[in-house]
């Protein structure tokens, strides 16, 4: 398996995870030698105005708790809103005050600046924007990064114009992949990571509770279902195939999916509590260890068909 990073989700703090439980999070990822996580200015995007910035806020109470400065924090910038309005600023402007403001706050723990839920389609503008990224990461030892583009044909050209580095998060799962769209993008200038590997929270069998990350996104597992069924006829035989640890649940399948990718260089994990975090981290290193290798092929089949 290709060596891959790493980052801690954050979307759902202060939605579906309680502070107390985003501070279990951070303290069994830390406990676990991991250092990367993924935040934004509009998470939680729960619809609630009142909680704007509030999985910034956790994250920035738990460093200044315990006096963190070695973390690598990606900081996705642009939104207005957590109501999920499509209402962004990426004025140049901005752009600069927003990466310096992230810096003051978390110091040495920021690694990376990314424009976030970009959805325009003017080259010009674009490049203003990314121009201005570029020179504020610069100037604060950053790495660059775009996450939830529109229009990845439009940004593609502006990019490469002027050779930038970037880190790009897209969704990737076994119902939707946005690597396809990123094809325009030279692959070797780029970092790749997969977000929403659990495809919003399936589960192979079980009910949903009333507070689980798809119930409160108004996702509907009925849809999925044919794949799902595809997945529990083959569990079988994939248990049994080798001496490897046992294929049980679905966020088995779908970091297996994320991490045998050979496109994608990390993975944001968007665990829900210290329990399901560590089932996650103890099923990476099987990954690490055994070879499923021979999953990732059929999986691959299977979502090729869905897709037909």
């Amino acid at each position: 398996m290709k060596a891959k990073q790493l980052l801690l989700g954050t979307a759902q703090w202060a939605w579906t995870v309680s502070r107390e439980q985003a501070f279990q999070l951070l303290d069994e990822w830390l406990k676990a030698g991991q250092r990367g996580i993924d935040c934004a200015t509009n998470y939680p995007i729960d619809k609630n105005p009142a909680h704007f910035r509030a999985a910034e806020g956790f994250l920035l109470e738990y460093l200044r708790a315990h006096g963190l400065s070695n973390l690598q924090i990606t900081m996705k910038i642009g939104a207005l809103d957590n109501l999920r309005s499509p209402e962004i600023n990426l004025s140049p402007s901005f752009v600069r005050m927003m990466t310096a403001e992230y810096r003051r706050l978390l110091g040495s723990n920021l690694h990376t600046a990314m424009l976030h839920w970009d959805n325009r389609d003017d080259p010009a503008t674009i490049a203003d924007t990314l121009e201005a990224l570029l020179d504020a990461c610069r100037q604060e030892g950053l790495r660059p990064g775009l996450s939830g583009i529109r229009y990845p044909d439009v940004y593609a050209p502006v990019v490469e114009a002027l050779q930038a580095s970037l880190d790009i998060q897209l969704k990737h799962n076994v119902l939707h992949s946005d690597l396809p769209r990123y094809a325009p993008f030279q692959r070797s200038a780029h970092r790749y990571f997969a977000y929403g590997i659990n495809a919003g929270g399936l589960k192979l069998k079980g009910e949903y509770t009333s507070n689980s990350a798809l119930k409160a996104r108004g996702g509907d597992p009925s849809a999925a279902e044919a794949l799902l069924a595809r997945m529990r006829a083959a569990i079988p035989q994939w248990n049994t195939a080798f001496v490897r640890p046992p294929i049980t649940g679905f966020y088995q399948i779908g970091l297996l999916f994320a991490a045998l990718q050979p496109r994608l260089d990390g993975i944001v994990l968007g665990c829900s509590s210290a329990a399901q975090l560590r089932q996650t981290l103890n099923f990476w290193r099987d990954l690490e260890t055994f070879d499923y290798a021979d999953v990732f092929a059929q999986l691959e089949k299977m979502t090729a068909q869905q897709a037909t």
